[in-house]
Order: C-alpha cells, then sequence, then structure tokens
C-alpha cells in the first residue's frame, strides 16, 4: 500500500503547544516523536511505501545531526520515498542514501528533489511539497504539505501534513500518515465542502 505524510519535523521544539501555525500538544520533542513514530506504526508495515512530502526534521535552536534523523527513521516501517522540502537538505540525502540500511536487495529510501507522480484508482497524485495550483483537472490530484495548520481552497490540493486541517475529517491519530484511499475521500469531502462555501 502507498501511504503519504508531510511537514513531521521531527526535533521542532518550537512547535510544541498551541498556536496557529502548528499545534502540537506535546510536553516534549521526545514525546512528539514518539507519538509520530507510533502513528506511523499503527499503520505501515514492512511491505508499505510511505511518500513524505518533505520537512522530515528541524529545530531552528540545534539543528537535529543526520544521524539523529537517521535513527528516527530507522524506527519507521515500509520504505520511504522523500520529496526535498524548504528544510531539507541535499547533504542530508546524501547522508540518508550512504548510510540506507536496505529492504530486502533494495533500497529503504529513495528521493525525489523536486516532485513525483503515481496512479491510484484512475487518479495522478503529483506529490510536491509546495501546494500548486494546477487549473482545471480531471482524475488529478496535488498532494502537499508546507502550510502546516491551512488549507488551500481548491478541493484538487490536499494538504498531507501532519497539521493539516483537513486531516480533522478523518478519524485517525496524530502523526498518522494517509492511505490512498483516506485521500480521495478527503478530496470528496473537501468538494463538497468547497461547494456550499
Amino acid at each position: 500500500m502507498n501511504f503519504f505524510i508531510a511537514d513531521t519535523h521531527f526535533f521542532h521544539r518550537d512547535l510544541l503547544g498551541q498556536n496557529d501555525f502548528a499545534p502540537r500538544l506535546f510536553d516534549s520533542v521526545a514525546t512528539m516523536n514518539a507519538a509520530m513514530i507510533n502513528a506511523w506504526n499503527a499503520r505501515v508495515d514492512d511491505n508499505d511505501v510511505v511518500y513524505h512530502l518533505g520537512d522530515i526534521a528541524m529545530n531552528p535552536e540545534n539543528v537535529p545531526s543526520d544521524q539523529a534523523v537517521l535513527e528516527i527513521l530507522l524506527q519507521l516501517n515500509g520504505r520511504i520515498a522523500f520529496i526535498k522540502g524548504n528544510h531539507d537538505y541535499q547533504s542530508l540525502f546524501k547522508f540518508l542514501h550512504k548510510n540506507d540500511p536496505g529492504w530486502h536487495s533494495q533500497a529503504k529510501f529513495t528521493f525525489h528533489p523536486v516532485g513525483t507522480i503515481i496512479k491510484d484508482d484512475h487518479t495522478q497524485f503529483i506529490m510536491t511539497h509546495y501546494p500548486m495550483l494546477l487549473g482545471i483537472t480531471k482524475q488529478t490530484l496535488n498532494l502537499h504539505g508546507h502550510i502546516h495548520h491551512n488549507m488551500v481552497p481548491i478541493a484538487e490540493d490536499i494538504n498531507v501534513g501532519v497539521d493539516a486541517p483537513e486531516r480533522d475529517w478523518l478519524n485517525i491519530p496524530w502523526g498518522s500518515p494517509l492511505s490512498a484511499q483516506e485521500i480521495h475521500e478527503l478530496f470528496a469531502i473537501k468538494q463538497k465542502m468547497l461547494k456550499k462555501a
């Protein structure tokens, strides 16, 4: 199965507590990190692929080392396809590639500097870190992150970030990667919601 997530921001102390940007109601970074790891592993198994749409980890006061980020990622089930976010560094991607633990004679980690596209149920998922304005489309969705607790008022733009307001429409634990089925559900809900507005 394929899953989708963005803006995990592991180690990001400034996001803790109630705020408008990315409310994360945890007492510590360790508790926040553990909640995301547990939510991920509760849904994703060894055969799944998780598309991570950018901003793996950060902390402005004390940037986590590449090794610390790797140690978090090694705790996550499945293979991970990374799309570079504005807080990701090419040097981190090179480090992860060099230290890839492997997965059944394949790489656990793959990397996309800008974005990638897959098809699911006759629908293209164009995956980028930043939201895109696609214009009039049919059977094409832009999965993105970057804007945290904000939403693009276009049904075809689905924020898959950890803090995305669209997640409030689903009954899933905070920090869970979204399944392809849930992406289709969010699109249908968002279409209805925007028609009423």
